[in-house]
């Protein structure tokens, strides 16, 4: 059976069960006017919006969600807990902190934002959100930037398989050994950075975006989506926003999915932090 071809609508079912929007809008460093772009997300078609604490935007996602009289249950909101909340008390805190910021009654998706607290808090921090989930405050539970080993500790101390990876992704740092592990786990692979924070120049990219008249974004969330990724485009800028969700009306032929498959540099072409290797 041929798979149902991608519109703005199209979700992945999460091991929790719930459905999670393909296409995700990202607001880190969307301080200023967020609630407004966040809108703008809105009215372009978005549901999905990936917020974190250390984002410091977690109010302004909560009244964009009330203003925007699109029903709650239509819209899926993440957010992330930062190293400093790490440890199982700090944890329990900082969940009701990002609620309290909210004013939701749940968060669609909690990630443990690093791996950088070191295996004992990491570990603590994932029971905290377990409870959470098991107290109806959070929905799904997942992880930011974990690696191989940080995924296998989760499962070595017997706990439910996160439901999410989010990690940096794209054509040019492609973590092919995380993301095996991921499909091979039922891990669902968020995509930040699918844009190179506007990095896009490099000749096949260009040359892509020429052939099909379009935008290099265009092609880059297009090939996360076409990887069975859930891109993360973020943009400030309303054209923009717009035009990161103009995806449907075209398709990469496998030569070109090829070609930007071709251009992988592993850990080399990470352009962001990429803690995937802490200890």
């Amino acid at each position: 059976m041929a798979a149902s071809p991608l519109t703005i609508n199209s979700t992945v079912r999460l091991s929790s069960g719930y459905l999670l929007p393909l296409l995700g809008f990202g607001v880190f460093e969307t301080t200023q006017n967020a609630k407004d772009i966040i809108l703008e997300a809105f009215r372009a078609g978005y549901r999905h919006v990936d917020s974190a604490q250390y984002y410091k935007n977690e109010a302004d996602v909560g009244v964009a969600v009330r203003e925007s009289g699109i029903p709650r249950e239509e819209l899926f909101i993440t957010t992330k807990i930062m190293s400093a909340n790490h440890g199982y008390a700090n944890a329990v805190k900082g969940i009701d902190e990002s609620l309290k910021r909210f004013k939701l009654d749940y968060v669609d998706l909690f990630l443990i934002h690093d791996p950088l607290s070191g295996k004992a808090k990491r570990l603590e921090t994932y029971k905290a959100l377990l409870e959470a989930k098991e107290a109806g405050k959070i929905r799904s539970i997942g992880v930011s930037n974990y690696g191989v080993r940080h995924l296998e500790e989760i499962k070595e101390a017997g706990y439910e398989t996160p439901t999410v990876n989010q990690i940096e992704l794209h054509p040019l740092c492609q973590q092919k050994p995380i993301v095996k592990y991921c499909q091979e786990n039922g891990i669902v692979v968020e995509a930040y950075c699918p844009i190179l924070r506007g990095q896009m120049d490099h000749p096949v990219i260009q040359e892509i975006a020429a052939k099909h008249k379009r935008d290099p974004a265009q092609v880059l969330i297009r090939w996360s989506l076409q990887k069975g990724f859930v891109p993360l485009p973020k943009s400030a800028t309303p054209s923009r926003i717009k035009s990161n969700a103009d995806l449907y009306d075209f398709d990469l032929p496998q030569e070109d999915v090829e070609k930007l498959d071709g251009l992988d540099k592993g850990a080399k072409g990470a352009i962001s932090w990429n803690p995937v290797e802490a200890p």
